[in-house]
């Protein structure tokens, strides 16, 4: 027995990073997983390793910016497995590195269309769906640390992440009296392809950063950041909705 047995579960941005590692926990789980991605190699490489494993899974390309991309990644789903129960909305950008002053126009677009534009419709549409099933589910959207803490020098990633949990909380009041629960998780530093492509980008040493970041010392796994999102999908957070969960090795503690 699994925490998803049954359950049908979109999860977005799932053709690496916490995605992957959140589509494989949850078929392992018993989760029939839909894995949107604009990258399709990636997302057909985890789809094919989770069948390979005995997992039920299917892969649709959306690019989230779109609204008939969306719509269409959550008609997959049901044309698919029959239903929409679960909703994992992981899809990024990578942080910006300039001050407001200094950022260009496109630059503001770029990271809004997928950071909060993109998973507000995803939000959107998955909610639609759930409210015409009546029969209730669960949509984890997943913020950041920098959606708790600024950091300095990535003020469109922060305000997005800020945005991520303003639109869970709001959600939340309007949809868990229908049974559909809304909550957000806010992962620290985790060691995926995003984070070390951005290390790099901003010349910072991993190991020492690392330090910073957590009172672990180290780095998260990107399938711990999905072991608490299962939790929050699973019936085992039957009361939980409208939360914020820090899984950050203690950094917003520090």
């Amino acid at each position: 027995m699994g925490m998803l047995d049954g359950k049908v579960a979109i999860i977005t941005g799932g053709a690496k990073g916490m995605g992957e590692a959140t589509a494989k926990l949850f078929a392992e789980n018993g989760a029939k997983v839909v894995i949107a991605d604009i990258d399709v190699s990636g997302g057909e490489r985890v789809t094919n390793e989770i069948k390979e494993t005995g997992g039920e899974a299917a892969f649709v390309r959306a690019d989230i910016s779109k609204g008939e991309e969306v719509k269409g990644m959550v008609d997959f789903a049901v044309e698919t497995y029959g239903e929409l129960n679960v909703a994992v909305n992981n899809a990024a950008k990578i942080p910006d590195d300039k001050p407001f002053g200094e950022m260009a126009d496109e630059d503001i677009d770029a990271l809004f269309d997928i950071d909060l534009k993109g998973n507000i419709l995803c939000l959107k549409y998955e909610l639609i769906q759930m409210e015409k099933q009546g029969k209730g589910g669960a949509i984890v959207n997943i913020s950041s640390i920098s959606g708790i803490r600024p950091q300095p020098a990535n003020p469109l990633y922060v305000t997005a992440k800020h945005g991520i949990i303003g639109a869970t909380k709001t959600a939340a009041m309007d949809y868990s009296p229908k049974g559909i629960r809304i909550n957000s998780i806010a992962p620290g530093a985790v060691d995926t392809p995003m984070l070390r492509e951005a290390l790099e980008h901003f010349n910072l040493e991993p190991v020492s950063y690392a330090k910073q970041l957590s009172l672990l010392g180290r780095f998260a796994d990107p399938r711990e950041i999905a072991q608490g999102t299962m939790w929050l999908c699973s019936d085992a957070a039957s009361f939980v909705t409208g939360q914020v969960l820090a899984v950050d090795g203690g950094y917003t503690a520090m």
